[in-house]
């Protein structure tokens, strides 16, 4: 999202309001004849820099549309364990000549951040108050996510009767997130869609956002140098950009804190609208390798308060999408809040993360740093199934 877009326990160990998508989704058009799209990226090496130990790299790939379509299900093939994470962006037929010039001659490009794109940099314009799910999505990129794939998570396949709209002339960029501490050989990643024409009766299905800012300090009687959430602000701004640390403080004042001094400690929280006359069908916990549970409420604090996903032993080999049993309807003046918790001793645990030194922990976009992000599924107005 930078983007990113997050991982879920397997059964016993995940308690939440939905079941996994892979198990049990069936398609409404499943009597409509599909097309499937193959689409495969040239091979590429990731490499780390400014004493980074991540990659984040797009690559373009044009799945050929001349009619407008809906996905009615995808899945991304990483075919490395490098792969920290991937999201697939749609390109809209209006920034397709923009896409191919940064594309450097088919070789992809660089795109730390929360947009496909370079040069757009995430803006919060109309006060923060009043960002929802699907405007922060909209401030941040203006390539909106098609899906996104985490370890453990398969085929992503709709809820019965939508589909991501997939317009005529559209291109799609596949956002990976290499780990190097995993490895660096070279990778050569695989996306199949699978499509309906545009006159299916189908609702699109939406992707918004709820996130908070991580602001975990290191474990008692652990200290080093990145121990203070100056120094390490300073050193994000170093791996990935200035803007992924003015990113950070974006996140600060969405949430109402002050990005001077904002609350410290092993969980974070943040309460955000909704986007009004929708109804919630999936949700998606993402979170990074000390990311220990997950708890996603509508309307939070009241009477009406409904959580939409517990989870309680957050694991993040096994992300995945989860559709509710039941869609849950939200109306103007509706929040939705999320509540992150993590476990910094694990960074001296992980043999992924013990050989760094120690560190606060904010949100950016490294293995070692933290997201707390919610991804809903949704459709506006009511959902027809």
């Amino acid at each position: 999202m930078k983007t990113r877009i997050a991982r879920l326990a397997l059964a016993g160990v995940l308690v939440a309001t939905g079941l996994a998508v892979g198990a049990v989704a069936t398609q409404a058009s499943a009597s409509v004849p599909q097309q499937t799209i193959s689409l495969q990226g040239a091979s590429y090496t990731p490499k780390a820099q400014n004493g980074a130990t991540d990659d984040y790299h797009c690559t373009l790939v044009n799945p050929h549309v001349t009619k407008s379509s809906y996905i009615v299900s995808a899945q991304f093939l990483p075919n490395s364990i490098e792969v920290h994470h991937a999201i697939l962006f749609l390109i809209p037929p209006a920034l397709a000549a923009t896409a191919r010039a940064d594309d450097h001659g088919g070789k992809g490009w660089t795109c730390f951040g929360e947009s496909a794109l370079p040069h757009s940099f995430p803006s919060l314009t109309g006060g923060a108050a009043k960002v929802s799910g699907s405007r922060l999505q909209g401030a941040i990129s203006n390539t909106p996510w098609l899906t996104a794939w985490a370890p453990g998570h398969g085929a992503e396949v709709m809820p019965t009767g939508t589909g991501a709209a997939l317009p005529a002339g559209s291109l799609v960029v596949m956002q990976i997130h290499y780990n190097l501490l995993r490895g660096d050989k070279p990778v050569r990643s695989k996306l199949v869609l699978h499509t309906v024409p545009s006159s299916t009766p189908l609702q699109a299905l939406n992707l918004s956002f709820v996130v908070a800012p991580p602001d975990v300090p290191c474990p008692a009687g652990v200290t080093g140098a990145l121990c203070s959430r100056t120094a390490q602000l300073a050193s994000v701004q170093k791996r990935f950009g200035a803007s992924q640390a003015q990113f950070d403080n974006i996140l600060e004042v969405l949430c109402g804190r002050d990005p001077a001094n904002p609350p410290q400690g092993d969980s974070t929280s943040c309460v955000l609208p909704t986007d009004g006359d929708s109804t919630i069908l999936q949700v998606t916990a993402h979170m990074h390798l000390t990311g220990r549970a997950m708890q996603v409420v509508l309307n939070p604090g009241t009477p009406q308060a409904q959580t939409l996903l517990n989870v309680t032993n957050y694991n993040f080999d096994y992300q995945k999408t989860y559709t509710l049993p039941h869609p849950v309807v939200t109306h103007p003046g509706d929040k939705v809040g999320i509540t992150c918790t993590y476990d910094p001793s694990l960074a001296q645990e992980l043999p992924q993360l013990r050989k760094l030194p120690p560190h606060f922990t904010v949100w950016a976009d490294g293995s070692s740093d933290e997201m707390c992000l919610a991804i809903l599924g949704t459709v506006h107005g009511t959902y027809k199934g």
